[in-house]
C-alpha cells in the first residue's frame, strides 16, 4: 500500500490519503504462528474430538495429560477456540409430566 521509496510522496500523506493510522506503517506485522509443540497438541485435541465431541476444554485437558502432554486447561481452552471447537451439549428429552389429578392443578 505505502510506498516507502516515493520521493513525490511522504509516507505521512500517504498514511493520510489512504486512511491508515502512520504507526502502523512502521510497525512490522506480527503474525504470530503456533508453536510445534502447539500444532502436534492441536492435531491430538482435533483426533480426540472427533471421536468423542461432548468433551469440553477441562475433560480434553485430562485426556491429553494421560496421553502424556504436559497442558494447563487454558492452553488447551485457548487451542480450541483457535480451531473453532466446542462441546456438544447433548440435551436431555423432558417427558411432560402429568400436573393435572382430576381436572385440578395439584
Amino acid at each position: 500500500m505505502v510506498e516507502r521509496d516515493n520521493n513525490e510522496i511522504t509516507i505521512k500523506r500517504q498514511a493520510d490519503l489512504l486512511n491508515v493510522n502512520r504507526t502502523s506503517v512502521y510497525r512490522p506485522s506480527q503474525e504470530k504462528s503456533e508453536s510445534e509443540e502447539n500444532v502436534q497438541i492441536m492435531h491430538q485435541i482435533d483426533e480426540i474430538y472427533m471421536k468423542h465431541p461432548y468433551f469440553g476444554y477441562r475433560r480434553m485437558t485430562r485426556f491429553l495429560r494421560d496421553r502424556g502432554f504436559e497442558v494447563n486447561r487454558k492452553r488447551v481452552r485457548r487451542l480450541m477456540q483457535h480451531m473453532g471447537l466446542e462441546a456438544c451439549i447433548c440435551q436431555l428429552k423432558i417427558r411432560p409430566h402429568n400436573h393435572l389429578i382430576s381436572g385440578h392443578a395439584a
